[in-house]
């Protein structure tokens, strides 16, 4: 072998040995973590995040419901704004 096939051939053996079957064992890792889902923390915290969402909805249809009433033009005023 001449020396410039030993130059490509030893760094490809090294990456076929070392590097590729690590490289492949991460990436299947990674994948089965994604396909579990959340865990049962995430999920705890989602579902008070939903709540937090749902209760911070019916606030804000309260205080637009006073506003119609107090001030029928805001949304009109609003609109100019932005």
């Amino acid at each position: 072998m001449s020396s410039l096939q030993v130059m490509f051939f030893v760094p490809l053996v090294l990456f076929l040995i070392i590097v590729a079957p690590t490289w492949i064992v991460f990436h299947y890792r990674s994948k089965n973590r994604i396909a579990d889902g959340l865990t049962g923390g995430e999920r705890e915290q989602l579902a008070e995040m939903i709540e937090v969402a749902n209760k911070m909805a019916a606030r804000i249809e309260t205080l637009e419901s006073i506003l119609d009433v107090d001030s029928p033009e805001w949304r009109e005023k609003t609109a100019d704004e932005a």
